[in-house]
């Protein structure tokens, strides 16, 4: 009854999801998705500012959600595309490619999130002409770096 009663009185405060936030934390999937779009957006352009690759594997993992990890791939990619020059085609390489070998994205996370890339492509080349070819040059140097397998590799669409 105690509990029940600190619980309702928590909820009743202005703010209150903030107050439950620092008693009972937030991590995880609880955070919503807008959120956590928004902070794994954040990451990547903090990676792509810093070249920090062991920060942004603790960040990602600070964010506890392995389950949404595919949402990192295709931010990254989405990157990748949207660029003009080899700096972030590099950096979001070794992103990836160091992340997958920590373990920290797993196998089918990548693939998932690929095949969403793979899905938006003829929307996502609305926006960002050649994106097609781009595309198609990342993820034959995703292969080749050991990053995706040749089924998921194939799949790629083209022009």
């Amino acid at each position: 009854r105690a509990a029940l009663d600190r619980a309702t009185v928590l909820l009743s405060m202005t703010k209150g999801g903030k107050r439950i936030d620092s008693v009972w934390g937030s991590g995880g999937g609880q955070q919503s998705v807008k959120h956590l779009v928004k902070e794994i957006d954040m990451l990547l352009k903090e990676y792509l500012l810093s070249g920090d690759v062991l920060e942004a594997e603790r960040c990602l993992q600070e964010l506890e959600v392995p389950h949404f990890h595919h949402e990192l791939v295709y931010e990254a990619i989405v990157l990748v595309l949207e660029s003009t020059g080899e700096k972030t085609f590099k950096m979001i390489l070794d992103l990836l490619k160091t992340l997958l070998r920590s373990s920290v994205i797993t196998v089918d996370q990548m693939k998932r999130g690929y095949e969403r890339v793979y899905c938006e492509i003829p929307d996502i080349n609305l926006d960002v002409p050649h994106s097609y070819s781009v595309l198609e040059r990342f993820v034959e140097e995703c292969f080749q770096a050991g990053i995706i397998s040749k089924p998921l590799r194939d799949l790629c669409p083209s022009r």
